[in-house]
């Protein structure tokens, strides 16, 4: 019951037991879908909109809005056709092009969070020479740089050809390495260790560097005479802490998940993939936006302007 040859599509899993409520979900998913989508182009046209924001770290807030449109844009619009005019299957080009994307948009936009760590850091340890090395130019190469890194590391992904099983039911409503793996006939260790590399040497090395970036701000911190002071410097930082922890803590759960939780009900899965692609891309302009005086600022002079 196998085939040599790779399939014409997969097929997308649906939630167990709640097939009847698919009209629900997809209302569900399509309102955080238009969150996503408002709230990350409120951010680019704000931060386009205001000389005052054109800095560093602004840059990177338009490029991880960039970034989690692109995200959302590519998974999301087919999961809702699945949903309400049940499509569920995938062309193998498409599965493979979405895929790609997911994985390389997560690599760019762990690329970003670990760029504006060092901003913070730059800004917070070395504030004189803020500017001098952080200039609009590098800015400009470090986002370069972060696509980049995420196309070079992921691309071989597409280029480990393998055969697949008769077997085409992925586990989730879109497509992830580790699901298209599963479903492969041949030995897929190499393909999988790569994957696992991949991860570790972009995601994992960012986490570990952001890290290192904030123990550094922490000493910074404590050196600083009051509490106050203390205070009000390191809560520069609290927007770029809660985006890292909605970016890192759904992907460790995936893939967590993935590697450990074969014996988890499928409904396990299908939830921590929606938190994965979905959280992100909804948080992070909500947290910049009440985390940040000029964006709630510019907020809320496009309201009054409006209102009047």
């Amino acid at each position: 019951n196998s085939s040599d040859i790779s399939p014409s599509s997969f097929i997308l899993a649906s939630i167990p037991g709640l097939e009847a409520a698919h009209f629900w979900m997809a209302i569900l998913l399509c309102s955080m879908y238009i969150l996503a989508v408002t709230g990350n182009c409120a951010v680019l046209f704000i931060v386009k909109m205001e000389p005052s924001l054109h800095a560093p770290m602004y840059f990177f807030l338009c490029m991880l809005a960039a970034i989690d449109l692109a995200l959302s844009t590519s998974t999301v619009p087919r999961a809702l056709s699945f949903y309400w005019f049940n499509t569920r299957e995938i062309s193998f080009d498409a599965c493979l092009v979405q895929m790609f994307l997911i994985h390389t948009l997560s690599a760019i936009e762990s690329t970003v969070l670990l760029a504006m760590a060092v901003d913070r850091y730059v800004a917070i340890c070395h504030p004189l020479r803020h500017a001098a090395i952080l200039t609009n130019a590098v800015t400009a190469k470090i986002g370069l740089v972060a696509m980049a890194r995420g196309v070079l590391f992921f691309l071989p992904l597409l280029l480990l050809p393998l055969p697949f099983c008769s077997s085409r039911l992925l586990s989730h409503s879109f497509c992830l390495h580790q699901d298209v793996m599963n479903l492969a006939c041949a030995n897929t260790t190499p393909s999988m260790v790569y994957g696992l590399t991949a991860i570790l040497l972009v995601m994992g090395l960012d986490a570990i560097l952001i890290c290192l970036s904030y123990i550094l701000i922490l000493k910074a911190v404590l050196r600083l005479a009051s509490w106050k002071e203390r205070l009000k410097v390191f809560s520069t930082c609290i927007a770029h802490i809660c985006v890292v922890l909605a970016f890192y803590v759904p992907l460790i759960g995936l893939s967590v998940v993935h590697r450990f939780g074969k014996g988890l009900a499928p409904l396990v899965h299908i939830i921590m993939g929606n938190i994965y692609i979905l959280v992100p891309t909804v948080l992070n302009p909500i947290i910049y936006g009440v985390g940040t005086k000029q964006i709630q600022r510019r907020i809320l002079n496009l309201i009054h302007i409006y209102n009047d």
